[in-house]
């Protein structure tokens, strides 16, 4: 697969920076390779970027006709699902609005603003913070009284699923659960606060996002989370990477440097940088401080592995399974990358699996 994945990449990096393809040496390649690429590309969630890049290609290198209509509908399909989804966002938070209740949208369709084509990259749900309990519990309130069922989840959020759309509703805008920084962490959000962004809809409705600062440290725990457990995709790693070149001018590298230190992310985030820089091609100038690691293969290991949230990892439950089986698999991929874990993170990953044990991790 080595080539397979050299391809992928190459054509990633030109869909996620609108450049020309900057290494033709892995093609052309030939029909069964061609396949292998689009399927990897759907595994891991970056088939409308990937399919920018494919564009890029000259005519005589480009996959079979069938096969590039195919990838072509499917982006389409990508393209339709973020006008539903963008719709259902603003209409969601003119309705919290309205109650008095202003919800903050953690990554999504506020990091998708972030790219140069937003349309083109996958979207999954909506997730929203609530800066009170207060509020939280009037959103939760107002759910019930719409009638739609509530799934009170392990680490308190809320789930539940509005026209036709996958909502999350949570109390904590970083999810960090080194309980000895929570504090230090919630003090993190007063002080940077939050933006706002546009997704082009017809009335100007803006919506509340992070702060460039607290985006970069939510992506950041966010990936992390899930490259200990189940897995990570590209997608998430594609997010942060146009979060970074995009809003590197708005954050000071010695302020992260020193928030990631005191959150014990120095090296977790030195490899993330690496992998950032040397597989998707951000400019070292656009990483939030220097430090990155001389290679980032133990990340991209995790990642080849499982694909989007590990979706495609052989040893993992689907998610039509009884809840203790689910649990019990959680467990074991906690424990296939604890090296990992504890080499990388270590005080993070120690207390996220004490949540998991306690039956707190989602």
């Amino acid at each position: 697969m080595e080539k397979i994945h050299a391809a992928l990449l190459v054509l990633l990096r030109a869909g996620l920076w609108e450049r020309g393809v900057e290494d033709a040496s892995c093609f052309p390649l030939t029909e069964a390779e061609w396949q292998k690429v689009y399927l990897l590309s759907r595994q891991q969630t970056v088939t409308g970027i990937v399919f920018q890049g494919v564009l890029s290609l000259s005519e005589d290198l480009l996959p079979s006709e069938p096969l590039l209509v195919r990838w072509m509908a499917e982006t389409d399909a990508i393209e339709r699902k973020n006008r539903r989804m963008n719709e259902v966002l603003v209409s969601l938070v003119k309705m919290f609005t309205s109650i008095g209740v202003s919800p903050v949208l953690q990554k999504g369709q506020g990091v998708a603003s972030l790219y140069e084509k937003p349309l083109w990259r996958e979207c999954g749900d909506i997730d929203l913070y609530f800066e009170s309990r207060q509020d939280f519990e009037r959103a939760s309130y107002f759910v019930r009284r719409c009638k739609l069922q509530e799934e009170k989840m392990p680490d308190q959020s809320i789930a539940y699923t509005w026209k036709g759309v996958a909502i999350e509703h949570h109390t904590r805008l970083l999810d960090l659960h080194n309980p000895f920084l929570r504090h230090y962490a919630g003090q993190l959000v007063p002080r940077y606060g939050y933006s706002h962004v546009s997704l082009g809809n017809e009335d100007g409705t803006e919506i509340t996002v992070p702060s460039p600062v607290l985006n970069l440290l939510l992506q950041s725990l966010h990936i992390l989370k899930h490259a200990l457990g189940w897995g990570i995709g590209l997608r998430q790693l594609c997010d942060l990477a146009r979060t970074c070149y995009t809003l590197h001018q708005e954050v000071d590298a010695v302020e992260v440097k020193r928030i990631s230190l005191r959150l014990g992310l120095g090296r977790w985030h030195s490899l993330l940088h690496a992998c950032l820089v040397n597989h998707l091609g951000l400019p070292v100038e656009c990483l939030p401080y220097p430090d990155r690691a001389s290679e980032a293969s133990p990340l991209l290991d995790i990642i080849w592995r499982g694909g989007n949230f590990g979706q495609y990892n052989a040893g993992n439950l689907r998610p039509m399974v009884p809840s203790w089986k689910r649990k019990w698999q959680t467990a074991c991929a906690f424990r296939r990358n604890m090296g990992f874990a504890f080499r990388y993170a270590p005080k993070e990953s120690f207390w996220i699996v004490s949540s998991l044990l306690k039956g707190q991790f989602k």
